[in-house]
């Protein structure tokens, strides 16, 4: 691919080696004011994913195409330093919408770049010069997440192994294999005290507007999970987990989503069910992703009951009508009593310092 190809798709592992290839310091990229440029397109690029899609530019010079392939790893390390599931989620899914635009444009006139892409990604498959024909297991795991029933395997030509699609889908497909790719990268692990120190002004910013739409994101401020505040049903469904039962789909699905939503990781969800008699790590993160991408919300009281998924009521269960709503006042009256707890502890300290 030519190097404007590689700035439109950074995420490839060519983009990473061209860049290698430059032979310059994360120090330069982090510091140097010929840079800066790049640092300023990699903020926008994180808050361009907050508000909507990120936008994909056109080059006027050899200076621009090399401001917009740095300003990627640079946006990868200031989502790092903001460490939120939930801007994780959407920076991957927006920077994977704007690679479906740019692979959209190349289903007809360069079709060859789409196999070359899906290569990347170990996809095995082949265009017969009218539809692309892909294996039938790559398939699956890039069109899981799809909800339309079209995208259901039983409703496609099979033949010898190989699920036909258009090229316009197979951009779709490839979509979600850089979703993917990005969001199990991040957060960038072990970044150094002093490179986090040098994004400070632009992590401040996204804090700021991070917060500001956090409703939209679907995230909520629970702060730190605490698993001694969950509802009795989501706390009987872990144990259960943890004791070998293997939950009903529907239990299964109302834990996934009630972890999902107070913000734990996909990782941490699929961890957790590691124990569990028909633990399938490849199934389990298929389901997890699933529902992560989809942002499926919690079953309420009144359909956990239905399902026979309530359990154990306490008297906060008779307050609320739903589990989120059971966490979020746990964590009310927790943090209630934290404050006045403290607020005791400063009046002590005052009398004696009085005294």
């Amino acid at each position: 691919m030519s190097p404007q190809d590689l700035a439109l798709l950074p995420f490839l592992t060519e983009a990473s080696d061209y860049v290698e290839g430059l032979d310059f310091s994360l120090d330069s990229l982090m510091t140097a004011r010929a840079f800066e440029s790049a640092r300023r397109r990699g903020f926008e690029r994180v808050a361009e994913s907050i508000d909507g899609e990120i936008s994909k530019p056109s080059f006027g010079s050899d200076g621009e195409m090399l401001s917009e392939l740095l300003s990627y790893p640079y946006a990868r390390i200031l989502v790092s330093c903001v460490n939120e599931p939930a801007l994780i989620r959407k920076y991957a899914l927006s920077e994977a919408k704007a690679a479906y635009s740019i692979l959209k444009k190349w289903t007809d006139k360069s079709p060859e770049i789409l196999l070359e892409v899906g290569g990347d990604f170990d996809i095995l498959a082949n265009d017969d010069g009218a539809h692309v024909h892909i294996y039938f297991s790559d398939y699956i795991r890039y069109s899981l997440s799809m909800r339309d029933l079209s995208w259901k395997l039983v409703n496609r030509h099979l033949v010898n192994g190989f699920a036909e699609v258009s090229r316009d889908e197979f951009a779709r497909l490839l979509q979600e294999a850089v979703r993917k790719k990005i969001e199990h990268s991040l957060p960038v692990p072990n970044i150094p005290e002093e490179i986090s120190a040098q994004c400070n002004s632009y992590v401040s910013e996204l804090k700021v507007l991070y917060e500001s739409k956090r409703k939209d994101m679907g995230d909520t401020d629970f702060g730190e999970v605490d698993f001694a505040l969950f509802p009795p049903c989501i706390s009987k469904s872990i144990s259960d987990v943890k004791s070998g039962v293997n939950l009903a789909h529907s239990m299964r699905f109302a834990l996934v989503s009630f972890l999902l939503n107070i913000g734990m990781t996909s990782d941490d969800i699929v961890n957790l069910f590691n124990i569990s008699p028909d633990f399938s790590e490849e199934k389990t993160r298929y389901q997890v992703e699933h529902i992560a991408h989809n942002e499926y919300k919690t079953p309420a009281c009144a359909t956990m009951m239905t399902y026979g998924n309530c359990a154990k009521k306490d008297k906060t269960c008779e307050q609320i009508k739903h589990p989120l709503s059971y966490y979020q006042r746990k964590i009310f009256f927790k943090r209630k009593d934290e404050g006045l707890l403290a607020e005791i502890q400063g009046q002590a300290v005052s009398g004696k310092e009085m005294n």
